[in-house]
């Protein structure tokens, strides 16, 4: 299938023109269009005509969550009300919702690169798009349903949830794919395990967003369902939404798409640029985005660039699996622990199952203590528990230099969730 919806960039001096170009008509329209954006700007002593390299984006104002809810409810708006077609919005745990507006271009340009993840996914026409993500106000279903029908595969919009409809279009409609969370592809390979379904489908990948997967998870997946391949599709309602960019079929990082934002991995505490190959905040700065651009907006979520080029010969560059939010970071002992981090170390033990909780409380002694929750696999010993608890302390302390207790439970004991699994418990701010 020919690249329909790859950039036509052939080195990666010409995506770095590109970006500039696009970073100077950014800073230019946001400038021009939204005020909230001109007082941040004047205050930071920097003009449009200022940027004139690539570097010059260090130079911008730092933008966050709380402008979004501060501006709510059309915040970081830099073109009139009346061009705007469509708004979206974030699940708001607290206090108002993130909500962004865009034009018909935003629109186009994120079903484009969305289709893009399709076609990098080596998905044909004759696909059938299985999509149990939510729909509504969420930017999750209708992302993957306009990317699929552009890309031009069948689309399946069935929802989240409702695992006896999930079943019955995997059988009587034969879909191909299935676009979801992770936790909900655990939940749906093991039920199609316990119906014994899996030789009455005609599943072979799937695509996961929202939330992070470890290997252990994925394998788990892949052995009960026999899929060919599996996919992370990163995004967030702030920046488009899911489809900013996808783990290509060789699996050496997320290719993101740098022809529509720049991304820096910077500290989360100094705001300064790691090492390459550290962990770090992910900021982003939207390139073309019309209604609601981003600069240098504070994601929060936690990753590493990677340097070396993708064996596929795609010149998109490169980041990590998604380790966590800095927000859901806990401080044990002194000692910085991201979810990613745990999933890491699990997926290295061989009988340990994919699902786990973490929780951690300060006692009377007020010392904190961490205590590990894990499944293990299916047809285990129980008598060899023991055993896999102290694989996992020895493994945990060896790599993460903290100590907790580990508890194992049967295969299937812990909670399975049809959007995002809750795994980290801090009880401390109880």
């Amino acid at each position: 299938m020919p690249n329909t919806f790859m950039p036509s960039f052939t080195s990666l001096d010409e995506l770095l023109a590109y970006q500039l170009d696009g970073l100077k008509w950014t800073v230019n329209h946001v400038y021009r269009g939204s005020e909230f954006y001109r007082r941040r700007l004047d205050a930071a002593g920097v003009q449009p005509a200022d940027i004139r390299h690539l570097d010059d984006i260090r130079r911008l104002p730092f933008t966050s969550a709380d402008d979004l809810r501060e501006g709510y409810p059309l915040p970081l708006l830099s073109v009139p009300e009346s061009e705007v077609v469509r708004i979206h919005a974030s699940s708001g745990t607290t206090g108002k919702r993130k909500i962004l507006s865009y034009t018909q271009k935003d629109i186009e340009d994120w079903i484009h690169f969305f289709a893009r993840c399709y076609e990098m996914a080596e998905l044909g026409s004759e696909d059938r798009v299985q999509i149990a993500v939510g729909y509504g106000v969420w930017t999750a279903g209708v992302g993957f349903q306009l990317g699929c029908e552009r890309f031009g595969a069948m689309a399946l919009p069935v929802g989240p949830g409702n695992v006896e409809m999930q079943c019955q279009f995997l059988v009587d409609l034969q879909s191909t794919v299935m676009c979801c969370t992770a936790s909900m592809g655990l939940l749906m390979a093991e039920e199609i395990n316990r119906r014994n379904l899996k030789d009455q489908i005609n599943l072979k990948k799937m695509i996961f967003g929202s939330e992070r997967s470890s290997d252990a998870m994925r394998a788990r997946i892949k052995e009960l369902l026999g899929l060919e391949d599996m996919f992370d599709i990163p995004g967030m309602t702030e920046l488009y939404g899911p489809g900013t960019g996808l783990d290509c079929t060789r699996h050496e990082g997320i290719h993101y798409w740098g022809d529509y934002y720049i991304l820096e991995i910077l500290d989360p505490e100094t705001l300064e640029p790691v090492p390459a190959g550290e962990i770090g905040e992910m900021v982003v700065t939207t390139l073309c985005k019309e209604a609601s651009p981003l600069i240098r907006y504070r994601t929060r979520d936690l990753t590493r660039a990677i340097e070396r080029p993708c064996s596929c010969g795609c010149i998109l560059p490169l980041h990590d699996r998604l380790l966590g939010r800095s927000d859901d970071m806990i401080i044990y002992r002194a000692v910085n622990i991201y979810p990613g981090q745990i999933d890491e170390v699990l997926s290295t033990i061989p009988d340990a199952g994919c699902e786990y909780q973490v929780h951690v409380d300060r006692k009377d002694d007020g010392r904190d203590y961490m205590s590990i929750r894990l499944e293990c696999c299916e047809d285990f010993d129980p008598a060899k528990k023991p055993d896999l608890a102290g694989d996992v302390q020895n493994a945990i302390k060896k790599t993460i230099m903290v100590s907790c207790e580990v508890d194992v439970f049967d295969y299937c004991a812990l909670p399975r969730s049809e959007r995002k699994s809750k795994r980290f418990f801090d009880h401390r701010t109880e």
